[in-house]
């Protein structure tokens, strides 16, 4: 995998791309300046916690859940401020929102953890594997003693 110094950078561009969007979807529609100002609050936002690929992802992930939680309640406060009374239609869309809403909540910050645990644990590099030929010494002096 070739990684240099653009890398990070290259991925905080495209996980503000994907949080733009998923605001877009959450609010319902945007103004050309305000996806301008989501996507660079998003990259700003990612270019400074985002020291990896792995963090910057982690933090995409997580504010992508994060849009998912917010948008039943988005929908729940357009149905209000248009009625005080909903139809069954609106019922209907506000109760899909909060069940897609939920799950695909907990489905993104869910992978945001994994993806937060996995970048806090340490890399192992291929030179400090111990190859499977190599047998333990208790195993090997045991098998000597077999002979």
């Amino acid at each position: 995998m070739v990684t240099g110094w653009w890398s990070p950078q290259l991925n905080a561009l495209l996980g503000s791309l994907v949080v733009a969007a998923g605001a877009w979807l959450a609010w319902g529609s945007f103004s050309a300046w305000e996806i301008v100002l989501a996507v660079g609050t998003a990259a700003g936002f990612l270019l400074w916690q985002g020291r990896t690929i792995k963090l910057v992802w982690a933090w995409a992930t997580l504010l992508l859940g994060l849009e998912s939680l917010a948008w039943p309640i988005m929908m729940m406060a357009q149905v209000r401020s248009i009625t005080t009374e909903p139809t069954d239609e609106q019922m209907g869309a506000v109760l899909s929102a909060i069940l897609t809403g939920i799950f695909s909540a907990v489905f993104w910050i869910t992978f945001a953890y994994g993806l937060f645990k996995r970048a806090s644990q340490p890399s192992i590099s291929p030179s400090s594997e111990v190859p499977d030929s190599h047998l333990p010494t208790s195993q090997s002096k045991h098998s000597r003693e077999n002979r």
